[in-house]
This record gives structure tokens, sequence and C-alpha cells, in this order.
């Protein structure tokens, strides 16, 4: 149990410390292309901080625990909009733009196109194939946004940091790719045991110890965003993650191997999903900022999900 315990934290330090590499890495690459921040909080933010999600995930259903792989999908979902953001809240408010409404909406329906794919499930290669063409579809409109930021305004620098060199991104992004899948095996590998030790289901564990974990990135990421004033950074890196959750870290496992879905999450935790998912909408559909107060709510409604859960 103790090494089981030390390969969680070891996996969970390393997802860390490598996801923030990479994210580091990407984001001054792509400022300095002159991409608008919240294009780049949906694309290479959200994308670079999922990657410790598409690892688990993959990992768990090479090795036989596919509720592993969906729990951490959609636990992370939770986790991103409750934690994530509910946490940066109590330390500063997170402005909220309505310009997100359009991602808002993106990102409802990469849920609802999941949750029915969910009941007509296992997931397997047909919907695999369905979610990362919702995925590419997303891509390409993000892509069409950025060229026509491109083509009418001055490239923006800001946030991007001048000291770093293109051998010091480049030695980012590839430090990232190598400690990511290092940590996922060391992270999939403990929980499991552990999961088996305790007699707990790999669904719960999930969503719970793995989704957190490896929603750790978003957190560190939006956290600093919020310290910056950077709306876009932090609103686009949960919704860009969410919808990457969905469409493309679930699309890819499936083409790996079938993943069954658990009565409990048909009946339970996808429901959860969308609901949170959809409280975000009164934040972004309003513009209201989040605060303290409705960080301490957010909070405190992810700690009565993980007391149901147990």
């Amino acid at each position: 149990m103790m090494i089981d315990l030390l390969m969680v934290a070891g996996g969970l330090v390393l997802l860390v410390v490598a996801g923030d590499a990479l994210v580091k890495g990407a984001v001054n690459l792509s400022l300095r292309l002159g991409v608008p921040a919240l294009i780049v909080g949906l694309t290479v933010v959200a994308f670079g901080t999922s990657a410790p999600e598409l690892l688990v995930s993959v990992d768990a259903v090479l090795n036989n625990a596919p509720a592993l792989a969906l729990g951490n999908v959609i636990g992370s979902n939770i986790a991103n909009i409750l934690l994530v953001l509910g946490i940066p809240a109590l330390i500063s408010v997170v402005p909220v733009s309505r310009e997100l409404t359009h991602d808002f909406l993106v990102m409802m329906g990469a849920a609802l196109l999941f949750i029915a794919l969910a009941w007509v499930g296992p997931f397997g290669w047909m919907h695999g194939l369905a979610l990362l063409a919702g995925l590419a579809a997303m891509l390409w409109n993000s892509y069409r946004r950025a060229q026509a930021h491109r083509a009418s305004a001055e490239p923006d620098l800001e946030g991007a940091d001048a000291s770093i060199s293109g051998l010091k991104i480049a030695l980012f992004l590839i430090g990232g790719l190598i400690g990511l899948p290092v940590g996922a095996n060391l992270l999939v590998s403990g929980a499991t045991s552990i999961a088996t030790a305790l007699g707990v289901s790999e669904a719960v564990i999930g969503l719970t110890l793995v989704a957190v974990g490896t929603s750790l990135p978003e957190l560190a990421t939006t956290i600093a965003a919020a310290f910056r004033k950077e709306a876009g950074v932090a609103m686009g890196n949960v919704i860009g993650s969410n919808i990457f959750n969905l469409l493309g870290i679930i699309g890819i496992a499936s083409l790996v191997g079938p993943l069954p879905v658990p009565e409990q999450m048909l009946n339970v935790d996808l429901w959860v999903m969308l609901a949170v998912s959809a409280l975000l909408g009164l934040f972004v559909l309003t513009g209201r900022s989040i605060g303290k107060l409705a960080g301490v709510v957010l909070i405190a409604l992810y700690g009565a999900y993980l007391v149901s859960l147990f």
C-alpha cells in the first residue's frame, strides 16, 4: 500500500510539473504568433492541461480499467468548474465575458452528445469517430476565429516572456511531453492498486483521486490567470479543457478499446456533470464575475458531490 501511495504521489507531482512545462512553452509560442488569449485558452492551454487526462484514460483502457478512464473524464469536468474556478475565486475575482457564450454553448453541445452516446454505449470506435468529428469542427472554428483576429489586429504579445528563447520553449514542450506519460503510468498503476486493496470501485477512484489529480494543471493555470487578470485564459482554459475531455480524450480512448459505461455514471454522474456545466452558464450568459461568495458555493457543491460518492 505504501508503494502504491508513493506511486500516486509521484505521478501527481510529475503530471503537475510536466503539465506546467508544456503549457508554459505552448503559451509563449502561441502568443508570439499573435493568437488572442481567449483562443489560446480554448486550444493550446486547454489541450496542454488536458494531456494528463488523455494519457491517464488511454493507459487505463490499455490496463483493462475502462471505468477509470470514464470516471477520470467525467470527474475532471466536474472538478474543472467547481474547483478550478472555485478556488481561484477565493484569491481574486475571476472576470467572465459574455463573449464566451459561443464557446459555452459548444461545451454544452459536447456534453449532450457525450451523454447521448453513453446511453447507446458502450463507447466503441464508431462513438470515438463521432466525438473526434465534433472536436475537429470545434478546432476548425477556433482556427477561423484566430485567422480573422490576426487579419484585423496587431499581434498581442502580452503575457509572453521575452526572456524565454526558442530553445527554452522547445525544451519546455519536450520535457512536458516526456514527463506526462511517465506520470500518467505511475498514477494509474497506483490508483488501480489502491482501489483493489480498499474495495473501492475503479469508477469512484477515477471520479475523485485521479480526476482531481489530473485537474491540477488546469487549477494552477487558472490561479495564475486570475492573478494576472487574464480572464480569457482562465475561462477559456476551463471551457476548452472540458470540451477536449469529452470529445478528444474519450474519442481517442474509444479507438483503443471499448468503454462500457457503469450504471452509476449513467444514472448520476453524467447528469451531475451536465448540471454543473449548465451552472457555469449563469455567469457566462450574464457576464457576471465569479467572486468569493460564488467560489465558496462552488467548492461546497464539490464537497457535497464527494460525500455522495462515498
